[in-house]
């Protein structure tokens, strides 16, 4: 029997042969990489998606509300809105979850557009609402809203340019011509890369009629007309004038929005909230406030949310003030809000921040192009037909000549030039009239046509006469406002509330007091941690380098003085901060209390037993002063007080003088130690105080440390000593030791 060839086995190749220059590792400057491939990337963040353009539009909303206008939405009925999505992703080029997100956001049936765009039909979820989601788009139903016919009117007039989409299949709008100032009218927010944009709704009859204000006269006043801000979900605006004209004149500022409620049976029904908010983010809170005992008046909250809208239902317990309660739950919770304006839009693709005043004067610009660029449309139109009727009158002088010449004509290609030639018209012309039908070729018809051409003449000079005035073509736009202010005009929703008290300070009677252990670290980082949550709990979860600078037992109801490294010291009560954990990182007190910028945390004193007793302060020239305690109350209960200790020299420590400890160690960079006392210097009653000299310095040296005196913490205190200050007291012994 003869053997089977066996296959030749092949060399398995090394490693080095799969990818040449394997394990070599190529360097690249960081600024390169941030050049090269970071900043295309915010660019498109920027210019591409997160910022709206003076139409009133992101790319999103834009391609998916041009996708619906082509799809006969407009006036025809609903569709699946799975079918929208599908369609929108020829322009869009992302998944079908965002394209939906951004449909659900511009429907009417979420109410988060003062004015929605889109029609909708099904459970679009609400945007006051954290929990209630909107349905999946099989099951949904859209068309586009009336509003869009303000929106696309004349988009087919060349009013706006047309560019191509991603792959180059089809175009799409670079803006839409809208008829009236969307961009302030519906609220628009979005975050970019360094930059964001948070614009607030206006009322749509009060913008068109600043707008409108604006045209007239440039320089007028809008305030009269576009009083406040008008948000869809309503509520009280607490109104502040000056703050209402830096957001007219910047860009920036905001806006107090207060929930709307009332009061019926011992049942508060809260129907209106602010847009920053939630329902659930506020009954959560509540509830919060009702377990440590800050909130006692409630006996049951209920979100009575339902088809026929939003309610709140706080149970109050027998004889209880609502419309007090009311002011403290404005003070603890978000029914009380503020939304912060930030008026960043593209203008020709640069990101700027403009006031409404400038945002109304660019976009009056914009429409304006768009309305010439409407009659420049109309004008050439009529400017075509007018040449064609005009070949046609010539055809009216002889029509038999032309029936003539055309059955006369052999070749058909040659029918155009022979009329051309027999009439005296232009190519244009003769292709009108050869291809007119032959039971048009009666004098009647023709005259009919021709009887046309007195009428275009006047409508093409009165176009000229109007693309020629600037400020014809304005009054042409304030025209349009006034029609679309009627057309789709509503009341307010948001009510103004002026002179209104919207500051609420809780008694200390109505602060829970309960035992807490207080936990501060080196960085600012504060912990309130409860007895029972204290026990048998692990290690402090620290920041990486940081550690526990002191640690007190207390009560919930104590004042702190947070000192800062610019003289400055912030005053808190503990009831502000959370009860927390030992496995948590705490407070970050500088975030927590609005530090300044360049402003740093020094150290905090807890006033156990009020504003009672002594401050005292080491600084770095070894000077020490003694302040009471009492000059840092105030009776306006102010939060921040500037020129807190002196300045002239670097502040060291300061510590709440006690009776536990009656003696201080200072030591020097110079190696020297004294024992100082607080009983040596006197106190003085202004804080900025620079205090008098106790611990003498060398030539460059400075005082380095002052900590408290623990007994036998020195061998042989007494050298440390002194009757008198200052002083410049001993130098430590060193202590060798041979191992």
């Amino acid at each position: 029997m003869s053997k089977k060839p066996t296959k030749p086995t092949k060399k398995r190749p090394t490693p080095d042969a799969y990818i040449e220059n394997a394990g070599l590792v190529e360097t690249q400057e960081i600024t390169s990489t941030l050049r090269e491939n970071y900043m295309p990337y915010a660019m498109s963040v920027i210019l591409s998606r997160a910022l709206p353009q003076i139409d009133g539009f992101k790319p999103s909303h834009r391609k998916l509300l041009y996708t619906m206008f082509k799809m006969g939405l407009l006036s025809g009925p609903r569709t699946k809105s799975a079918n929208i999505v599908g369609q929108t992703m020829r322009l869009n080029p992302h998944g079908d979850g965002p394209i939906y997100e951004t449909m659900v956001r511009l429907a009417r049936g979420n109410e988060a557009l003062l004015h929605p765009f889109v029609d909708s039909k099904g459970n679009f979820g609400k945007a006051y609402s954290r929990d209630m989601a909107y349905a999946a788009s099989r099951y949904t139903e859209a068309k586009l809203d009336k509003v869009c016919e303000a929106v696309f009117t004349d988009i087919d007039k060349n009013t706006v340019e047309f560019i191509p989409n991603y792959d180059n299949t089809t175009t799409e709008p670079l803006l839409l011509p809208v008829k009236f100032p969307a961009i302030l009218v519906n609220s628009n927010i979005g975050i970019a890369v360094s930059m964001a944009s948070n614009i607030c709704p206006f009322n749509l009859g009060e913008v068109c009629k600043a707008a409108i204000k604006l045209i007239e006269h440039p320089n007028a006043s809008i305030s009269d007309i576009i009083r406040a801000p008008d948000f869809p979900g309503g509520g009280q605006i607490l109104y502040n004038a000056e703050e209402m004209d830096k957001i007219y004149k910047t860009g920036r500022g905001s806006v107090k929005v207060r929930s709307k409620y009332t009061i019926v049976n011992g049942v508060i029904e809260i129907t209106e909230i602010p847009p920053t908010t939630t329902v659930e983010a506020i009954t959560d809170k509540i509830v919060d406030l009702v377990k440590v005992g800050k909130i006692k008046e409630i006996s049951d909250i209920r979100d009575e949310t339902d088809l026929s809208g939003l309610k709140i239902a706080i149970d109050l317990k027998r004889g209880v003030d609502g419309d007090a309660l009311m002011k403290k739950l404005f003070a603890m919770t978000t029914l009380q809000d503020s939304f912060s304006c930030n008026f960043n839009l593209l203008i020709g693709f640069t990101p700027m921040v403009l006031g409404v005043y400038d945002i109304l004067k660019q976009w009056t610009d914009w429409r304006a192009e768009c309305v010439r660029r409407r009659i420049e449309f109309d004008l050439k139109k009529k400017k075509d037909k007018l040449h064609l009727l005009k070949g046609l009158g010539k055809i009216l002088l002889d029509i038999d000549k032309a029936i003539k010449i055309v059955r006369e004509t052999e070749i058909e290609a040659e029918v155009v030039p022979n009329l051309m030639i027999g009439f005296g018209i232009d190519q244009i012309q003769a292709e009108y009239v050869a291809e007119i039908r032959l039971r048009q070729l009666n004098r009647e018809y023709i005259l009919k046509r021709i009887s046309e051409t007195s009428d275009l003449e006047k409508d093409i000079a009165a176009l000229i006469e109007l693309l020629s005035n600037e400020r014809s073509v304005r009054e042409v736009i304030a025209e349009e406002l006034k029609e679309v202010a009627a057309k789709y005009g509503s009341d307010r929703k948001s009510e103004i509330i002026y002179d209104v008290e919207d500051t609420y300070q809780a008694t200390e009677e109505e602060i829970p007091d309960y035992p807490v252990h207080l936990f501060v670290t080196a960085e600012g980082y504060l912990k309130k941690i409860t007895p029972n949550s204290l026990r048998n709990s692990g290690e402090h979860k620290l920041k990486e380098g940081d550690e526990i600078a002191w640690t007190i037992e207390t009560t919930n109801n104590t004042d702190i003085l947070v000192f800062t490294d610019n003289a400055t010291v912030y005053k808190a009560n503990l009831s502000d901060f959370p009860d927390g954990k030992v496995a948590q990182m705490g407070e970050f007190l500088p975030a927590k209390l609005g530090f300044e910028d360049g402003e740093n945390y020094h150290t905090a004193i807890p006033l156990g037993g009020g504003y009672k007793g002594e401050l005292l302060f080491f600084y770095a020239n070894g000077k020490a002063a003694k302040v009471p305690v009492l000059a840092y109350e105030t009776k306006t209960r102010r939060k921040k007080l500037t020129a807190a200790y002196s300045n002239k020299s670097p502040l060291i420590a300061v510590y709440h003088i006690t009776e536990s400890v009656s003696e201080y160690v200072l030591r020097s960079t110079s190696g020297r130690t004294l024992l100082f006392s607080p009983a040596q210097i006197n106190a003085k009653d202004t804080r900025s105080t620079q205090g008098v000299a106790v611990q003498t310095q060398n030539k460059g040296a400075t005082l380095k440390s002052a900590l408290p005196y623990t007994p036998d913490s020195l061998e042989n205190e007494h050298r440390y000593r002194t009757k008198t200050v200052p002083a410049k007291g001993a130098t430590e012994a060193v202590q060798l030791s041979l191992i």
